[in-house]
């Protein structure tokens, strides 16, 4: 096969996406939900005065907060992987010959006989030990290491960007239609979420848009009803 035919190939698969695609997804929903949400919220609680200003103050504040939430979290990931790496320098400059069986044991469980397991062990060794206890044994892959930077800009950027959608409809000329505009923008944004996310991580749209559509839905009416409460009680 053709190098340029196997590189096509890899390109079929996902995993190179995994390193932005979560935190991307994830910065778009809670950009639509929890901004749908506050405002939503401040609307069942009559406080049209406040509702841009809301809006405005959910986008900056969250999409920062995304942005320096995952870069933390993704770092800190970033850390174990980096240890473990140090840590495995130390096995292999110890005890190579534990370190080369232990390899073997790996692909026999995976179903090589022991004698086409310990070849591959011993040529896998011969070559870069250290790259194969790392992905054989650890499970760390170059194409889905995690990168702090870019889940961050990812998450904030998808985080704005899905904010900007159910804060649309603050513009609405009366409260009711305020609200109401809120609900179907943010809707149409979820909607497209869970498309766009199935589609680019290559799995069927229909359950994982119908899941996201319904947590969506969940929190908006939750703080409806606590927006709706507090206008009641005149907090």
């Amino acid at each position: 096969m053709a190098l340029k035919d196997v590189y096509a190939r890899n390109l079929e698969h996902r995993t190179h996406r995994a390193g932005w695609l979560r935190a991307a997804v994830l910065g778009a929903n809670d950009g639509l939900v929890s901004t749908a949400s506050l405002m939503i919220g401040v609307a069942a609680a009559k406080a049209d005065s406040f509702l841009i200003t809301a809006g405005l103050a959910a986008i900056s504040a969250g999409a920062m907060s995304m942005a320096v939430g995952e870069y933390v979290s993704v770092r800190s990931q970033n850390d174990v992987e980096e240890s473990d790496r140090l840590l495995e320098i130390q096995h292999l400059a110890i005890d190579p010959e534990g370190e080369l069986q232990e390899l073997k044991q790996i692909y026999i469980e995976r179903g090589l006989a022991p004698e086409l397991a310990e070849e591959v062990a011993k040529a896998m060794h011969d070559k870069d030990a250290l790259a194969a206890h790392l992905r054989d044994e650890l499970g760390q892959h170059p194409h889905t290491k995690a990168r702090p930077m870019q889940a961050a800009i990812a998450s904030a950027a998808s985080f704005t960007l899905g904010g900007v959608i159910p804060f649309l409809g603050a513009f609405a000329p009366t409260l009711g239609a305020k609200a109401w505009s809120i609900v179907g923008f943010t809707l149409v944004g979820l909607l497209f979420t869970g498309i766009l996310s199935a589609r680019t991580a290559g799995s069927k749209v229909l359950k994982p848009t119908i899941r996201v559509m319904l947590g969506g839905c969940a929190g908006m009416a939750i703080t409806a009803g606590i927006g709706q409460l507090a206008h009641i009680s005149g907090i």
